[in-house]
């Protein structure tokens, strides 16, 4: 299946109060900005955003602000449920969510997908998610306590799947396909015949990393004509003065290259007056076939500049420095 996409896809874990309470009128006008800023407006959320808030939310503002639901598309990565809640704060994911009513339970297999599925179109109203994952797949693997267990929640992770293709099926899906971390666990899914239509890469492939095993999979998929779409392509936030690197706070003196590399990229920036954003942004979409990066914010303010991130283009010497600097790999092809 051909998806077409926009560059950027809006992430919705704001939506959802990860790391903070967002207030009402900030999401609100997230939401509005996605909408005045890119036409065909694509989403992406998860039931584990806020156990089932992001995708309220979503449904919420998109019906307040009048969009058709043939406006925009939603990418719902499916594989934790809405449960109540019944301890002082959320069992999932502790601290990062804040301000939650519910909480989540992970839920991946054949029934459970299907019913994340018909519980995430419940939250979200009069809008259908048309792009369908199973959520985080290698998490649920390393939560394995035995060999056994292992074969076990991966024949899980294949049932999921064959739920999702009947949805496709049924013409209830414009697209399946997987979001992870880890990107050996959709490369096993590919290998095992796994019919997927795109991918989302997370962490995986940055201007920071970008080993030659990820790139020689990256042309795989396009060959194979599967949509990439490349997210954290700010290493959780670290490349642009985060203190979270892959979603784990660091410090200088635990992870000292990571820093040095970090004021050594921002220098070089800076001598070409360019946001190290941006030299993220384009990095993370110059390799063929990935179409879209999935980019995310809490401040509807930055919504017009995440879009400006993925359409403005770089001058071709400031990526020759970044090798003369051993920034990037120095045999590097696509830049």
């Amino acid at each position: 299946m051909d998806l077409q996409l926009q560059k950027i896809i809006f992430g919705s874990s704001a939506l959802g109060n990860l790391y903070e309470i967002v207030p009402e009128t900030t999401k609100h006008d997230i939401v509005a900005e996605w909408i005045r800023c890119q036409p065909n407006t694509v989403i992406d959320s998860a039931g584990k955003y806020g156990a089932g808030l992001a995708l309220e939310n979503i449904g919420r503002y998109l019906k307040e602000l009048g969009v058709s639901p043939k406006d925009v598309l939603i990418s719902n990565k499916l594989g934790w449920k809405r449960t109540p809640l019944t301890t002082t704060e959320p069992t999932f994911e502790q601290g990062a969510w804040f301000g939650l009513e519910h909480d989540a339970e992970q839920c991946i297999s054949y029934d459970g997908i299907l019913e994340c599925y018909e519980q995430g179109n419940t939250l979200l109203g009069d809008y259908n998610a048309q792009l369908l994952s199973v959520h985080d797949p290698d998490e649920y693997l390393a939560a394995a306590t035995s060999e056994s267990d292992v074969a076990q929640r991966y024949e899980d992770i294949l049932g999921a799947y064959k739920a999702l293709g009947e949805l496709r099926v049924a013409g209830k899906a414009k697209g399946i396909g997987v979001g992870s971390k880890d990107w050996t666990i959709i490369k096993r899914l590919f290998d095992d015949g796994v019919s997927l239509d795109w991918v989302m890469l997370a962490n995986s492939f940055t201007i920071l990393t970008h080993q030659n095993e990820v790139m020689d999979f990256l042309a795989e998929l396009n060959a194979a004509g599967v949509t990439i779409i490349n997210s954290a392509v700010f290493n959780a936030g670290f490349l642009i003065g985060g203190k979270y690197f892959d979603y784990q706070v660091i410090d200088e003196t635990s992870h000292p290259e990571l820093f040095k590399w970090r004021a050594s990229f921002n220098a070089l920036c800076a001598d070409y007056q360019i946001t190290p954003a941006l030299a993220c942004c384009q990095f993370a979409l110059s390799p063929p076939g990935v179409d879209a990066l999935a980019l995310n914010t809490s401040k509807a303010a930055r919504v017009a500049d995440n879009v400006a991130l993925v359409e403005t283009p770089v001058p071709a010497e400031f990526w020759q420095a970044l090798k003369d600097s051993s920034l990037i790999a120095s045999g590097y092809p696509y830049l």
